[in-house]
Protein backbone atom coordinates (compact mmCIF):
# COMPACT_ATOMS: atom_id res chain seq x y z
CA UNK A 1 0.00 0.00 0.00
CA UNK A 2 3.03 2.37 0.79
CA UNK A 3 5.95 2.40 -1.40
CA UNK A 4 8.98 4.22 -0.77
CA UNK A 5 11.27 4.95 -3.97
CA UNK A 6 15.19 5.52 -3.19
CA UNK A 7 16.51 6.31 -6.83
CA UNK A 8 19.10 8.92 -7.72
CA UNK A 9 17.76 9.68 -11.39
CA UNK A 10 15.29 12.02 -10.32
CA UNK A 11 13.75 11.73 -13.60
CA UNK A 12 13.15 7.76 -13.15
CA UNK A 13 12.21 8.17 -9.82
CA UNK A 14 9.54 10.80 -10.47
CA UNK A 15 8.16 8.45 -13.39
CA UNK A 16 8.37 5.26 -11.33
CA UNK A 17 6.60 7.34 -8.50
CA UNK A 18 3.86 8.67 -11.34
CA UNK A 19 3.32 5.02 -12.26
CA UNK A 20 2.85 3.50 -9.30
CA UNK A 21 0.34 5.90 -7.57
CA UNK A 22 -1.93 5.48 -11.06
CA UNK A 23 -1.58 1.37 -9.46
CA UNK A 24 -3.53 2.56 -6.46
CA UNK A 25 -0.09 3.13 -4.01
CA UNK A 26 0.60 5.98 -2.02
CA UNK A 27 4.67 6.42 -2.49
CA UNK A 28 7.60 8.61 -1.31
CA UNK A 29 10.65 8.98 -3.27
CA UNK A 30 14.47 10.00 -1.70
CA UNK A 31 17.24 10.57 -4.32
CA UNK A 32 20.30 9.00 -1.65
CA UNK A 33 20.93 6.21 1.12
CA UNK A 34 20.97 8.38 3.73
CA UNK A 35 18.02 9.78 2.89
CA UNK A 36 16.14 6.16 2.53
CA UNK A 37 17.38 5.34 6.01
CA UNK A 38 15.67 8.87 7.26
CA UNK A 39 12.75 7.63 6.30
CA UNK A 40 12.61 4.28 6.84
CA UNK A 41 13.11 5.63 10.32
CA UNK A 42 16.81 3.80 10.27
CA UNK A 43 19.73 6.65 11.43
CA UNK A 44 22.60 6.66 8.97
CA UNK A 45 25.58 4.96 10.07
CA UNK A 46 29.62 4.49 9.96
CA UNK A 47 30.52 1.38 9.36
CA UNK A 48 31.09 -0.28 12.76
CA UNK A 49 29.19 2.14 14.92
CA UNK A 50 26.06 1.06 17.21
CA UNK A 51 23.01 2.94 15.36
CA UNK A 52 20.41 2.04 17.61
CA UNK A 53 17.00 1.17 16.53
CA UNK A 54 16.00 4.73 14.89
CA UNK A 55 12.99 7.14 15.50
CA UNK A 56 10.58 4.69 13.65
CA UNK A 57 9.27 5.78 10.26
CA UNK A 58 8.63 8.76 8.98
CA UNK A 59 4.66 9.37 8.26
CA UNK A 60 3.75 7.07 10.89
CA UNK A 61 2.80 3.87 9.08
CA UNK A 62 5.35 0.99 8.13
CA UNK A 63 6.22 1.26 4.14
CA UNK A 64 5.29 -2.07 2.57
CA UNK A 65 8.09 -2.15 -0.10
CA UNK A 66 11.16 -0.55 -0.91
CA UNK A 67 12.03 0.00 -4.61
CA UNK A 68 15.78 0.30 -3.84
CA UNK A 69 18.64 1.22 -6.24
CA UNK A 70 21.91 -0.46 -5.74
CA UNK A 71 23.82 2.61 -6.52
CA UNK A 72 22.76 5.14 -4.41
CA UNK A 73 25.10 8.25 -3.17
CA UNK A 74 26.07 8.80 0.04
CA UNK A 75 25.22 5.42 1.61
CA UNK A 76 25.25 2.69 -1.07
CA UNK A 77 22.20 0.64 -1.24
CA UNK A 78 23.26 -2.34 0.12
CA UNK A 79 24.39 -0.56 3.45
CA UNK A 80 20.71 0.36 3.64
CA UNK A 81 19.41 -2.96 2.51
CA UNK A 82 21.69 -4.48 5.40
CA UNK A 83 20.39 -2.12 7.74
CA UNK A 84 16.57 -2.24 6.85
CA UNK A 85 17.39 -6.29 7.31
CA UNK A 86 19.40 -6.33 10.64
CA UNK A 87 16.48 -3.75 12.43
CA UNK A 88 13.80 -7.01 12.06
CA UNK A 89 11.87 -4.39 9.58
CA UNK A 90 9.08 -5.94 7.57
CA UNK A 91 9.69 -3.52 5.02
CA UNK A 92 10.18 -5.86 1.51
CA UNK A 93 12.93 -4.65 -0.84
CA UNK A 94 12.79 -4.83 -4.62
CA UNK A 95 16.44 -3.85 -5.92
CA UNK A 96 17.10 -2.08 -8.87
CA UNK A 97 20.10 -2.26 -10.88
CA UNK A 98 21.88 -1.62 -13.82
CA UNK A 99 24.28 -4.56 -13.94
CA UNK A 100 22.57 -7.66 -15.00
CA UNK A 101 24.98 -10.16 -14.09
CA UNK A 102 23.74 -13.04 -12.27
CA UNK A 103 26.78 -12.35 -9.47
CA UNK A 104 24.94 -8.74 -8.78
CA UNK A 105 21.52 -10.29 -8.37
CA UNK A 106 22.88 -13.14 -6.31
CA UNK A 107 24.87 -10.79 -4.08
CA UNK A 108 21.32 -8.61 -3.88
CA UNK A 109 19.05 -11.22 -2.81
CA UNK A 110 21.94 -12.31 -0.21
CA UNK A 111 22.02 -8.74 1.48
CA UNK A 112 18.32 -9.59 2.03
CA UNK A 113 16.82 -7.85 -0.91
CA UNK A 114 13.26 -10.35 -1.46
CA UNK A 115 13.28 -9.51 -5.22
CA UNK A 116 15.84 -8.31 -8.31
CA UNK A 117 14.90 -6.07 -11.13
CA UNK A 118 17.96 -5.38 -13.74
CA UNK A 119 17.24 -1.97 -15.72
CA UNK A 120 15.60 -1.17 -18.38
CA UNK A 121 13.01 -3.11 -16.64
CA UNK A 122 9.02 -3.07 -18.14
CA UNK A 123 6.43 -1.24 -16.17
CA UNK A 124 4.19 -3.29 -15.82
CA UNK A 125 6.37 -5.99 -14.28
CA UNK A 126 7.50 -3.89 -11.78
CA UNK A 127 4.27 -2.78 -10.74
CA UNK A 128 3.38 -6.62 -10.80
CA UNK A 129 6.21 -7.54 -8.52
CA UNK A 130 5.33 -4.92 -6.05
CA UNK A 131 2.15 -6.02 -5.92
CA UNK A 132 3.70 -9.73 -4.82
CA UNK A 133 6.49 -8.25 -2.29
CA UNK A 134 3.23 -6.24 -0.73
CA UNK A 135 0.83 -9.70 -0.40
CA UNK A 136 3.96 -11.23 1.08
CA UNK A 137 5.01 -8.59 3.52
CA UNK A 138 5.20 -10.03 7.32
CA UNK A 139 1.37 -8.65 8.01
CA UNK A 140 -1.02 -11.34 7.84
CA UNK A 141 -1.47 -12.91 4.56
CA UNK A 142 -4.61 -11.78 3.09
CA UNK A 143 -6.65 -13.10 0.22
CA UNK A 144 -6.60 -11.68 -3.34
CA UNK A 145 -10.30 -11.56 -3.11
CA UNK A 146 -12.14 -9.81 -0.29
CA UNK A 147 -15.78 -9.56 -0.10
CA UNK A 148 -18.35 -7.84 2.73
CA UNK A 149 -22.08 -7.04 2.64
CA UNK A 150 -21.98 -7.41 -1.87
CA UNK A 151 -18.72 -5.79 -2.12
CA UNK A 152 -16.58 -7.95 -3.94
CA UNK A 153 -12.87 -6.85 -4.78
CA UNK A 154 -9.96 -8.41 -6.58
CA UNK A 155 -6.80 -6.99 -5.05
CA UNK A 156 -4.78 -8.72 -7.90
CA UNK A 157 -6.95 -7.60 -11.00
CA UNK A 158 -7.87 -4.72 -9.03
CA UNK A 159 -11.77 -4.52 -10.17
CA UNK A 160 -14.60 -3.62 -7.30
CA UNK A 161 -18.52 -4.81 -7.74
CA UNK A 162 -21.02 -4.66 -5.29
CA UNK A 163 -24.13 -6.54 -6.06
CA UNK A 164 -22.69 -7.45 -9.64
CA UNK A 165 -22.35 -3.55 -10.48
CA UNK A 166 -18.42 -2.81 -11.22
CA UNK A 167 -17.91 -0.11 -9.18
CA UNK A 168 -15.54 2.72 -11.52
CA UNK A 169 -13.24 3.20 -8.75
CA UNK A 170 -9.91 5.70 -8.64
CA UNK A 171 -7.00 4.19 -7.08
CA UNK A 172 -7.55 6.27 -4.01
CA UNK A 173 -11.31 5.45 -3.24
CA UNK A 174 -10.17 2.12 -4.23
CA UNK A 175 -6.73 2.10 -1.73
CA UNK A 176 -9.49 3.24 0.91
CA UNK A 177 -12.10 0.68 0.40
CA UNK A 178 -9.49 -2.36 0.24
CA UNK A 179 -8.18 -0.70 3.49
CA UNK A 180 -12.09 -0.93 5.10
CA UNK A 181 -12.21 -4.41 3.83
CA UNK A 182 -9.42 -5.63 5.12
CA UNK A 183 -10.37 -4.17 8.56
CA UNK A 184 -13.43 -7.17 8.19
CA UNK A 185 -15.88 -5.13 10.09
CA UNK A 186 -13.18 -3.26 12.76
CA UNK A 187 -13.06 0.67 12.77
CA UNK A 188 -10.06 2.30 10.77
CA UNK A 189 -9.73 6.15 11.81
CA UNK A 190 -9.10 8.15 9.30
CA UNK A 191 -5.50 9.01 10.79
CA UNK A 192 -4.82 5.31 9.55
CA UNK A 193 -6.37 5.76 6.58
CA UNK A 194 -4.76 9.01 5.67
CA UNK A 195 -0.84 7.32 6.69
CA UNK A 196 -2.00 4.03 4.68
CA UNK A 197 -3.36 5.48 1.23
CA UNK A 198 -1.78 8.86 1.24
CA UNK A 199 1.98 9.56 0.82
CA UNK A 200 4.49 11.56 3.62
CA UNK A 201 3.11 14.90 2.24
CA UNK A 202 -0.31 14.63 2.97
CA UNK A 203 -1.87 17.51 4.51
CA UNK A 204 -3.57 16.06 7.89
CA UNK A 205 -6.05 19.15 8.20
CA UNK A 206 -7.16 19.11 4.28
CA UNK A 207 -10.03 16.96 4.48
CA UNK A 208 -8.80 14.20 1.97
CA UNK A 209 -10.05 11.30 3.61
CA UNK A 210 -13.50 13.27 4.29
CA UNK A 211 -13.43 13.91 0.44
CA UNK A 212 -12.72 10.82 -0.62
CA UNK A 213 -14.82 9.21 1.27
CA UNK A 214 -18.05 10.97 0.20
CA UNK A 215 -16.95 10.43 -3.63
CA UNK A 216 -16.61 6.24 -2.27
CA UNK A 217 -19.84 5.97 -0.90
CA UNK A 218 -21.65 8.19 -3.94
CA UNK A 219 -20.56 5.38 -6.10
CA UNK A 220 -21.53 2.39 -3.41
CA UNK A 221 -25.13 3.71 -4.00
CA UNK A 222 -27.46 2.61 -1.26
CA UNK A 223 -28.00 1.45 1.02
CA UNK A 224 -24.74 2.69 1.50
CA UNK A 225 -22.29 0.43 3.25
CA UNK A 226 -20.30 2.45 5.34
CA UNK A 227 -20.87 3.95 8.72
CA UNK A 228 -19.18 6.60 10.34
CA UNK A 229 -18.45 6.01 14.26
CA UNK A 230 -18.16 9.74 15.58
CA UNK A 231 -14.50 10.73 16.93
CA UNK A 232 -13.40 7.27 15.84
CA UNK A 233 -13.64 6.59 11.96
CA UNK A 234 -15.05 4.19 9.59
CA UNK A 235 -16.44 1.01 9.17
CA UNK A 236 -17.55 -1.26 6.15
Amino acid sequence: MRVLVAEDERDLAALLATGLRRAGFAVDTVHAGDEALDRLGLYACEPGCDPGPGPGPVGGAPYDVLVLDRDLPRVHGDDVARRLVAAGVPTRILMLTASSAVEDRVDGLDLGADDYLGKPFDFPELVSRVRALRRRSARPALPPLLARDGLVMDTVRRTAVRDGRDLDLSPKEFSVLQLLLEADGAVVSAEELLERAWDAHADPFTGAVRVCMSKLRAKLGEPGPIRTVQGVGYVL
